[in-house]
């Protein structure tokens, strides 16, 4: 393509800047949901119920959601391109030691060093891409940077239970920490902050990035994001929608389908993988479609209403046929799409200046909900275990299962309350 000096960087360039940035969102959203096809493999080796599975797939979210206010404001000083290398490296560090992990403290302590440096990966992502690209085509990037996080969702189901059926747990894992390694480097080498630096016309302005944290009155910027209605609204309502589908296809998904539904591991992986398909498909969609409507609560509200109906389907309708699981699984997770319109909608609702620190609260918020919602399951599961037990693994009923997930369907519910009192930005900075 023919750069143009009048209104920003090549787009093959931009894209391959920011696709490099996005392939660390693949591998962090891959580890997000890795555990759910190797869950038999973690209550064997690690001597554990469903509540301490829960939790060691709950210590990725508290490091996650635990970094997002810094993360934020360490986006809108440092820059994105020191951001997204430390991460890499934190990460490929973390993943190795939980691969290679002798018990459940080194174990969790791994999960918790992935969870803390991938918190990262979406904020930086954003950055770059209010940078690299132009505003009218906002939601419609970061909805492609969802998709491609969901790639590494999709991998983690089918394609990790194919490897885990060939090799020991431990060997792909590994193998997957020395790729995020070499990835850091990469990013170093070649990621930019913004076009300027490459020497091509921007479409923000550069704002210095080597000002301390004192110098940037953190404490200030964050009470001035929390003045904003939506701001408060928006760090609840996408909770909703995350909590249900990563706690579902990230977790406890996969053994009820095995359970309830008669599938084998590699079956009911590749059901949840419809979930994450639809999800991936949905996100840009959706927000192409908010940016071309010039719409965010409209869209936004009817789309959430749509995932609340599937959710309802497919935790408490127990005699849905295959198919039309299939079917409901996949519109579910294509409306759940809509969750990326969040970011736009809180980066329209602040000043410029405090568009990162919106945007680590509101990813605090998106992963408050499969934090909060994979260990409360678990507790409800094993209150409800009958005692039944198969190769050392607890077997739970359809009944434990069915109350384990009221919770994700309150909160489902609750984000639809909370999106009718959110103001409309029409797409446009109103702050």
């Amino acid at each position: 393509m023919e750069t143009n000096k009048l209104t920003g960087p090549p787009m093959t360039l931009a894209w391959f800047i920011w696709g490099l940035g996005a392939l660390f969102y693949l591998a962090g959203f891959f580890q997000r949901v890795a555990p759910a096809v190797m869950t038999q493999e973690l209550m064997q080796d690690f001597h554990i119920s469903a509540s301490g599975l829960g939790h060691l797939s709950g210590l990725y979210f508290y490091a996650y959601v635990a970094m997002q206010i810094p993360t934020g404001i360490l986006a809108d000083t440092l820059g994105p391109r020191k951001l997204l290398t430390a991460g890499c490296l934190v990460a490929g560090l973390g993943t190795l030691l939980f691969a290679l992990s002798p018990g459940f403290f080194w174990a969790g302590f791994g999960r918790l060093l992935i969870g803390g440096s991938v918190a990262v990966a979406f904020v930086g992502l954003l950055k770059l891409s209010s940078s690299w690209f132009p505003k009218k085509i906002y939601a419609f990037v970061t909805g492609n940077a969802l998709s491609i996080g969901l790639i590494g969702a999709v991998t983690a189901g089918p394609p990790l239970r194919f490897l885990m059926d060939i090799f020991a747990w431990r060997q792909v894992i590994s193998v997957t920490g020395v790729m995020t390694l070499v990835l850091g480097g990469v990013i170093w080498f070649v990621v930019r902050d913004s076009p300027q630096e490459k020497g091509y016309p921007g479409f923000t302005k550069t704002m210095p990035t080597s000002v301390s944290l004192s110098e940037r009155r953190i404490w200030q910027d964050l009470f001035k994001v929390f003045k904003y209605r939506n701001i408060w609204l928006l760090f609840v309502i996408p909770g909703g929608i995350a909590g249900c589908i990563l706690t579902f296809s990230g977790l406890w998904g996969v053994p009820y389908l095995i359970s309830h539904h008669s599938l084998s591991p590699a079956r009911a992986a590749a059901l949840t993988s419809v979930l994450l398909v639809g999800w991936a498909m949905g996100a840009p969609f959706l927000g192409w479609l908010s940016d071309h409507m010039g719409k965010r609560k409209s869209l936004y509200l009817a789309a959430i209403m749509v995932v609340a109906l599937g959710w309802s389907l497919i935790l408490f309708r127990e005699s849905l046929p295959f198919f039309q699981l299939i079917m409901v699984l996949f519109v579910t997770g294509f409306f759940s799409g809509c969750i990326i319109i969040s970011f736009a909608f809180v980066m329209e609702s602040v000043p410029l200046s405090l568009s990162g620190t919106a945007a680590g609260l509101t990813n605090m918020g998106v992963m408050m909900g499969p934090m909060l919602l994979q260990p409360l399951v678990g507790r409800i599961l094993d209150y409800h275990w009958t005692g039944q037990m198969m190769d050392g693994v607890r077997i739970y009923s359809l009944d434990a299962y069915e109350y384990g997930f009221i919770p994700m369907m309150a909160w489902i519910i609750l984000s639809v309350l909370l999106l009718f009192f959110t103001k409309e930005t029409h797409c446009r900075q109103i702050a």
